[in-house]
């Protein structure tokens, strides 16, 4: 775990920030319900946070390759949180649009900073068990977030506060850390196809999961409403498939490293797959067969996204990993976009039982596309084939070893 220990600025700045902005996600689909949006308007105003997180994926390249990371880091935080101020001084569906395009812009930036500062400190050899850590306390500052909501309630600008104070405090950590930060980016461009060539399996994996996973963040409060929960049991459903995604994302991860990813993201989109068809079509109503199986929802696809960053990183070369983390998180956003409208139609028109028969179409789709991949590029990155080639040897070892005769076989 050494090479964790000079990441802990930067994770737990990460943890504060990832809170506060998981806490708005959920907050503003119960809000905008409360004040009488329409599913298809919850959908819209997530879907600006969305288009403005591809457009910040775009420019924050150019941010740190001219100021670099913390300095970018501090700018769009400050940004983000004025942003969620001005949300709790109007509510209207277009200016909140606004703001969360606004949003979108500069959590984009945030993550990206945070993202390739980390794989730019890992190896091939660790870099799936940090990325997991990294998603652990994603995941976990998420988890807790959730619970403000019916601690406060939804009335009142008081969540807005606390959103902005947590994009604010998320300044501190990274800021009186040492100086540890990545050297900006000399000569690096978006380039959305170099991306693409690198890790065409990452590209579609993170589509897929911005289409599934965001429409289960900004639409998922809003189907368990549909199905007769209260504040607190929404509350507890998301938090569910939040802790789930915890629960695997370092096993996943440590296993990832050592083997081919390509075959862990396969066994976790067929679990995803299940247990979303199992949640739109058995749990029905039961508020205690939904939060178990969302449970289990979350922990089979949460990890994805780890996983195929992490698959992606294994073929950038030295220098390319910003630009491996800001392409990925604009395909992501592609999807993201799409996703919530797509899942809130649905949703409005056919009801909660297409919700998550929706999540479970497109990770087939990524399925069959992942399993077309492994039959185009056979081998898998160097670094994971000496993990393989080392855990063969201890296994052949070990075996060896048995074989041998004791000195006891010997007298007898």
């Amino acid at each position: 775990m050494s090479h964790i220990r000079p990441l802990v600025p930067l994770l737990v700045t990460a943890g504060i920030l990832i809170g506060g902005n998981g806490l708005q996600g959920t907050y503003i689909a119960l809000k905008g319900t409360a004040e009488g949006f329409t599913p298809s308007t919850v959908g819209m105003v997530g879907a600006g946070y969305s288009i403005g997180f591809a457009i910040g994926c775009i420019y924050v390249t150019r941010l740190l390759r001219a100021i670099g990371h913390i300095r970018t880091f501090s700018a769009m935080a400050s940004v983000a949180a004025v942003a969620a101020i001005c949300m709790s001084m109007v509510i209207d569906p277009v200016f909140w649009f606004a703001m969360r395009f606004v949003t979108g812009i500069a959590v984009a930036s945030l993550f990206a900073t945070v993202e390739s500062w980390i794989n730019a400190k890992v190896t091939n050899e660790n870099r799936a068990r940090t990325l997991s850590i990294y998603r652990f306390v994603d995941l976990g500052s998420v988890t807790v977030a959730q619970y403000i909501i019916p601690t406060v309630g939804i009335e009142g600008p008081i969540i807005f506060n606390i959103i902005a104070i947590a994009l604010t405090l998320s300044l501190v950590p990274i800021s009186v850390a040492d100086k540890s930060s990545p050297a900006p980016p000399e000569t690096m461009t978006f380039d959305l196809k170099a991306v693409w060539r690198i890790s065409p399996l990452a590209v579609v994996g993170v589509i897929a999961i911005g289409l599934s996973m965001a429409a289960f963040r900004n639409i998922g409060p809003i189907y368990a409403e549909e199905i007769g929960m209260s504040i607190t049991s929404i509350a507890t459903f998301m938090s569910a498939g939040i802790i789930g995604g915890v629960v695997l994302q370092y096993p996943l991860g440590v296993y990832s490293d050592k083997l081919d990813r390509r075959r862990v993201i396969v066994w976790t989109t067929i679990g995803s797959i299940i247990t979303g068809a199992y949640l739109s079509f058995g749990a029905g109503t039961n508020e205690t067969a939904n939060i178990v199986s969302v449970f289990l929802f979350g922990a089979f696809s949460m990890p994805l996204y780890s996983l195929c960053s992490a698959h992606g990183n294994d073929y950038a070369k030295e220098g390319e990993h910003a630009l491996v983390s800001a392409g990925l998180l604009f395909y992501w956003s592609i999807g993201a976009t799409i996703g919530p409208l797509l899942a809130s139609i649905l949703l409005q028109y056919v009801g909660p039982r297409a919700f998550f028969a929706y999540t479970s179409f497109i990770f087939l789709g990524f399925l069959i596309f992942t399993l077309m991949r492994m039959r185009v590029r056979g081998p898998v990155p160097p670094s994971q084939r000496r993990w393989r080639f080392r855990s063969l040897l201890r296994t052949s070892a070990y075996f060896n070893k048995l074989a041998q005769p004791s000195d006891k076989d010997e007298r007898e």
